[in-house]
């Protein structure tokens, strides 16, 4: 939050919409280790939506990189870019259902109150208006790590999550997980996230 909220950050952050997201953990972590981190964004890439930003962190102890994560986030406004990596997904098969959730209006003031994420579009309907959002969405973090709940993760991991469709609040939405390491959320007839974890 503080890289983004820096004048140099090319983006805005109002709005900003996560959409994908891979996390390497090459071996457990210490809660009371002495960790460098180090962020910064990677790249910058034209989208048919917008402008997406790809965000790269590093967590070294000592001279190891012992954790990293690649996020993207995406700048919606008018675009020349004609498709794109929204237009080249094709279409997914459904996973084999696994548990249905029912989602509290809250979860998006929870969960920023734990990851200092207060994006406004997680918050309350309202400003999730102003950025063309029916009702408040849920962090695309929260819904890969509720699925890692449930799926489960090998202690040295790789995990990746494609944000599709956001996830409104309240709202329901299906867990779908294969046993091999893909799962997913559906609801309303969309996929909302896609996912995978294995072992590295």
């Amino acid at each position: 939050m503080r890289l983004m909220t820096d004048r140099s950050f090319p983006l805005p952050l109002l709005g900003l919409v996560h959409t994908s997201v891979e996390i390497v953990r090459r071996r457990p972590l210490a809660a009371t280790g002495l960790y460098e981190l180090s962020v910064y964004v990677d790249e910058l890439a034209a989208h048919r939506r917008g402008t997406e930003a790809a965000v790269q962190t590093e967590v070294r102890e000592g001279e190891e990189l012992v954790w990293e994560s690649r996020s993207t986030y995406l700048a919606r406004h008018r675009s020349g870019v004609a498709g794109g990596a929204l237009d080249s997904r094709g279409e997914h098969e459904a996973l084999p259902l696994v548990a249905e959730w029912r989602l509290g209006g809250d979860v998006g003031r929870r969960y920023a109150a734990a990851s200092g994420d207060r994006n406004p579009i997680h918050l309350n309907a309202v400003a999730a208006r102003l950025f063309g959002f029916r009702r408040a969405i849920a962090h695309g973090m929260w819904t890969v790590a509720r699925c890692l709940a449930a799926h489960g993760a090998p202690e040295s991991a790789l995990v990746r999550g494609e944000f599709r469709a956001p996830v409104l609040l309240p709202g329901a939405v299906g867990y779908g997980a294969d046993g091999f390491g893909s799962f997913e959320l559906r609801g309303g007839g969309r996929v909302h996230l896609l996912g995978e974890v294995r072992a590295v």
